[in-house]
């Protein structure tokens, strides 16, 4: 169960890097759907048991203390017996490069383009163009013009804005939790390759110390998981929300703040635009 548990999320985590690659680097490409969304949580589950099949299968207990074995279930370790010395190393090899190794290259990649897209300012959507694109409204605005045209390019550009700021926040959160696994991960998987791969402490005295970095190392393993909930408290005022009103009694109250308000915009006017562009521009110079 371990090792399955490690997989899903290691393995969640990266089709969340590949879900949010898409929407933002090739958003003609991405098509978000509850279908395709149970899809990767059941391939996700099935690799997961997948990998864990061989150790299920070399997996035994023994005791340390054989005079209590009939007596207690204390002092009892459970430990792989491969057959030969060849097959541990093949497939520990293997555990490391795809439940460490290659989702967190894969990540990286995913999140550099990610940052590239929406903070170079060349690429369309990013600050510097949208701001380029505030101006030139606003250079319009003071030409006499049709107040239709205005109205809509003002609130695309404004549309354009609040998506740029909204992905900016979700990439910056999908980093810390990204690099909060790198660092929890990192120990244990470095600790099975030189004990299973490289048999490193098999001649080793110090066993106490061997058994208290496995006992961290795990523990770190814990702890990221325990940490990912209150990254997503600091970082995301949608998940704060959401758990605000999972925990909360006011159901009509969550139904009302959640009911899509009908626009207003055809009621607006060309002037009442042009007094809110300064506004909107704030909004686009917060954008970091």
């Amino acid at each position: 169960l371990q090792t399955i548990s490690v997989s899903v999320s290691v393995l969640t985590l990266s089709c969340i890097a590949q879900d949010r690659w898409y929407a933002i680097c090739h958003p003609l490409m991405f098509k978000s759907t509850a279908k395709r969304a149970r899809k990767s949580i059941v391939v996700i589950w099935v690799v997961s048991c997948i990998i864990m099949i061989p150790q299920a299968i070399v997996m035994e207990c023994s005791s340390l203390l054989p005079e209590l074995t009939n007596k207690t279930s204390l002092f009892t370790v459970c430990d792989e017996h491969w057959g030969a010395e060849v097959y541990p190393k093949v497939y520990h090899t293997c555990f490391f490069i795809v439940t460490y190794f290659a989702p967190l290259c894969l990540m990286v990649l995913a999140y550099i383009q990610i940052c590239h897209k929406l903070w170079c300012p060349q690429i369309p959507g990013s600050t510097s163009v949208l701001q380029k694109k505030w101006r030139s409204i606003q250079c319009s605005a003071s030409a006499p013009a049709s107040g239709e045209p205005m109205r809509v390019r003002t609130s695309t550009v404004c549309a354009e804005i609040k998506q740029v700021r909204a992905r900016r926040k979700t990439a910056r959160m999908l980093i810390v939790v990204l690099f909060v696994f790198a660092l929890c991960y990192l120990p244990i998987s470095v600790l099975n390759v030189m004990k299973r791969v490289f048999g490193t402490f098999k001649k080793t005295n110090d066993r106490e110390t061997v058994y208290a970095w496995f006992t961290f190392s795990h523990w770190l393993i814990y702890a990221n998981s325990a940490a990912n909930p209150i990254i997503y408290n600091f970082l995301s005022g949608k998940f704060r929300g959401e758990f605000k009103a999972a925990f909360s009694c006011k159901g009509q109250n969550r139904a009302q703040r959640t009911r899509p308000v009908a626009s207003t915009d055809s009621r607006k006017s060309l002037s009442t635009q042009v007094n809110n562009m300064d506004n909107v521009s704030r909004i686009s110079d917060q954008i970091v």
